[in-house]
């Protein structure tokens, strides 16, 4: 994880992970008074209510901007449903009680957003960092095979994300994969592709192993 920077408001903090930001600009759209790329510092939190803040904040796919209410006023709750967007020729857009493990089974951090890079090229795994771009990855985020358990009663509400080293992300727990075309699939198990070179994408298919793919993993240490 990078440097988090904080700003503060009326009743309110943002922070800010700049290593996870992939301009997806929700929130100079959202509230143009408060965040001003142009404008140094680029955040002015105290141009908006708390309120309407937390908003805007919640509308960033990546979790670059979070907030933390100091007006006694309730923190950002996750959504109903986990649900994980496939982007054409980019990342997993992921919401909901996410809840990040290492290797070996340990909590890294919980989590409502976040953007997983399915391109191998990013230098914040397990997170977008925009490389998908210049890395020339093309995938229409259509999904073909779903190899996914479906789900069941008994499933957890969180959706737990473990890093496989050198491998997929694992997924267990109630979640929705949701195509680029808006075609859903229901599960409690399954692989997400991070190598970028699966012929079953979004899924895994054993591919990083035959293209000797390297996680590592440096925002998950």
């Amino acid at each position: 994880m990078g440097k988090i920077r904080h700003y503060e408001g009326d009743g309110i903090r943002v922070a800010y992970d700049a290593e996870r930001c992939i301009h997806a600009a929700e929130c100079v759209h959202g509230l143009p008074e408060v965040f001003d790329p142009n404008r140094r510092p680029w955040i002015e939190a105290g141009a908006a209510s708390a309120d309407d803040l937390a908003a805007v904040v919640r509308r960033c796919p990546t979790g670059a901007l979070t907030y933390a209410r100091l007006d006694g006023q309730p923190e950002e709750r996750p959504s109903s449903t986990n649900e994980l967007r496939i982007a054409e020729d980019g990342p997993v857009h992921a919401r909901g009680a996410l809840v990040l493990l290492d290797a070996e089974h340990r909590e890294v951090r919980r989590e409502t957003r976040a953007a997983f890079c399915r391109c191998g090229a990013s230098e914040n795994k397990p997170y977008c960092d925009g490389r998908h771009a210049e890395a020339g990855f093309s995938d229409s985020g259509v999904i073909g095979n779903p190899t996914i358990r479906p789900p069941g009663e008994d499933d957890s509400r969180d959706l737990t994300v473990r890093l496989r080293p050198d491998g997929p992300l694992v997924l267990e727990g109630r979640f929705t994969v949701t195509a680029s075309d808006g075609e859903p699939v229901h599960g409690s198990s399954g692989a997400l592709c991070r190598c970028g070179a699966s012929k079953n994408k979004p899924f895994c298919d054993g591919t990083h192993r035959e293209i000797d793919f390297e996680a590592d993993d440096p925002s998950a240490g």
